[in-house]
């Protein structure tokens, strides 16, 4: 039994969920799960069908095959195999708790992606992500060689087909060009519940404002830093009797949460741009475990 997923973004019309559902079971194929949202700002239309195939209808053919209904809707639709791992660079400086986490979740099959490359600016991981027989790749970035570094880094996405890029906690300002090439492709996450308390030390700025919460944000990276459409957030309640390595300490937990989740939901497809905005179906009940873990 093949276990797909089809995904479609067009202009707000009648009888788009009854064409899919009517093409879907006259290709032998079952609706699991179905989330749908109709944005009445923009009049558009957004859906996720998770759904089996029991006659061995192959992606290829449903593709061709949609093309009518697609063009008579104006959608952009993907069909996915569910059973295939999107392979994923991870990108980390010097602060090592989202990397270990994702590292984690992957060696106990809970973040079901196939991990093709760490690349870091500095050398302080490379036992750790060879210890797991990953490939490692240390590119130093200067203001001089900044061009050339990402040259080599997007040189390793192409050599390894990698699918999305995770920033984790990697703290170098992407160029435009690198951001418009891989959009919507490359994840951050920011060390704060956004757009509050921006900068090198916001944990510091939240202990010094008294804050009662802290958090972090998980968002697509664009041209415009720390400004692109957000996929996941998150918080936690903290007291004055706690201190700024406390909020770190919590922090850090929190961003390794939020940054867990939102790649869930970007490799298993329940993400859609939506302007400056993102629409995020949650994962069902019924779906399996390590789509709902985070």
């Amino acid at each position: 039994m093949q276990k797909y997923c089809l995904t479609v973004t067009c202009p707000t019309r009648r009888g788009i969920v009854a064409a899919i559902s009517t093409y879907l079971a006259q290709n032998g194929c079952n609706i699991v799960d179905s989330s749908q949202f109709d944005d009445l700002s923009n009049s558009r239309f957004f859906m996720r069908v998770s759904f089996t195939s029991e006659e061995g209808c192959d992606l290829a053919s449903l593709r061709e095959g949609f093309q009518p209904t697609a063009g008579e809707f104006e959608m952009t639709a993907s069909f996915h195999d569910q059973t295939e791992r999107m392979k994923v660079i991870i990108m980390v400086s010097r602060f090592g708790h989202c990397l270990n986490d994702l590292l984690y979740r992957w060696r106990i099959g809970a973040l079901p992606v196939d991990i093709v490359a760490v690349i870091s600016n500095h050398m302080d991981y490379q036992k750790l992500v060879v210890n797991h027989d990953i490939p490692f790749h240390c590119i130093r970035v200067t203001p001089d060689n900044k061009p050339q570094a990402e040259a080599s880094i997007m040189q390793i996405v192409r050599d390894t087909g990698a699918e999305l890029i995770v920033l984790a906690r990697y703290m170098q300002v992407l160029s435009d060009q690198m951001c418009r090439e891989m959009s919507g492709r490359i994840i951050n996450i920011h060390h704060s519940f956004l757009p509050s308390f921006k900068g090198a030390n916001p944990y510091k700025q939240a202990f010094e404002r008294g804050v009662k919460l802290i958090g972090a944000t998980s968002h697509y990276v664009t041209a415009d830093l720390d400004e692109g459409p957000i996929i996941e957030q998150d918080t936690i309640r903290v007291t004055h009797a706690q201190s700024p390595e406390d909020y770190v300490s919590l922090g850090r937990d929190v961003e390794a949460q939020v940054l867990a989740r939102a790649i869930h939901a970007h490799i298993h497809h329940r993400v859609f741009l939506n302007g400056d905005k993102t629409v995020v179906f949650p994962a069902s009940p019924g779906s399996h475990a390590s789509e709902r873990m985070g």
